[in-house]
């Protein structure tokens, strides 16, 4: 039997070209290049497994995977810098993990962070990175709203349909927007996450801080268990996947928060 080594792999990227990061036929995908890239010089087919699938357009700060390599020339020396030689400058390794055999990139998470960024005068340097909004919404009508949504598990109504999943369960451990002075960011942690979960929550949000509907609204759209009476989805361009945990990998010294 050949001998295999599990690897982490910790990446960042700009999510802005590409269709998420999951492998799609006829679409330019993050796994795809990170495969190819690997694949390359480790002289071997090498197929990575994602801790998650992020949207179209949607960024990571911090997003891992893994991926199994044949130890039959001997062990590999760590460098990312020839990696990082083969993939474009939107797609940066910060680092190479081994872990043990049985480590999983996606089921061995134990908790999820997203930010999404929102501001309120043209930037070009925002353009893309940020949703650009006129006029600046009420946030403490909104924190009063993601304060109850962390009283619920069940958030059916902020997920995509037929997205295969065996339940719409999470438990969220923060949900909280911040004015950092050049603009909002809402910061949301999870166990896990649905499809689409982040931005229907901030599209339902924004209907609170519009005064469009009131924070006990919210109660009545995640007791409906249905989409439809959610808000809207928010453009991918503001969401990042901030930070992943597991119970046995020590944060990434390189980790830095991600500032707009």
């Amino acid at each position: 039997m050949t001998d295999q080594q599990r690897y982490f792999i910790e990446l960042a990227y700009n999510g802005t070209a590409y269709h998420g990061w999951q492998i799609q036929p006829n679409a330019v995908t993050v796994q795809e290049l990170l495969n190819k890239a690997l694949s390359t010089i480790l002289r071997q087919p090498i197929e990575t497994t994602g801790c998650g699938r992020t949207d179209t357009g949607v960024h990571a700060t911090e997003f891992y995977a893994h991926f199994d390599l044949s130890m039959d020339d001997g062990p590999w020396t760590m460098d990312t810098r020839g990696l990082n030689a083969l993939l474009p400058y939107d797609i940066a390794v910060k680092r190479i993990i081994p872990v043990n055999v049985d480590a999983h990139a996606r089921f061995d998470a134990t908790q999820r962070s997203y930010q999404y960024h929102i501001h309120f005068g043209k930037d070009p340097f925002k353009h893309g990175f940020s949703w650009l909004q006129r006029d600046k919404p009420d946030v403490d009508l909104m924190n009063r709203a993601a304060a109850m949504i962390m009283e619920y598990t069940d958030f059916s109504c902020f997920s995509k349909s037929n997205t295969q999943v065996f339940t719409n369960n999470c438990k969220i451990s923060r949900a909280e927007w911040v004015d950092n002075g050049e603009g909002i960011v809402f910061h949301i942690s999870a166990d896990r996450f649905l499809r689409n979960m982040v931005r229907a929550i901030v599209g339902t949000l924004m209907m609170v801080g519009r005064k469009e509907i009131e924070p006990a609204a919210v109660r009545d759209i995640i007791e409906s268990k249905n989409r439809s009476n959610a808000g809207t989805s928010v453009p991918a361009c503001g969401l990042y996947l901030t930070e992943v945990k597991y119970p046995y990998l020590p944060p990434s010294p390189l980790k830095g928060e991600q500032g707009m």
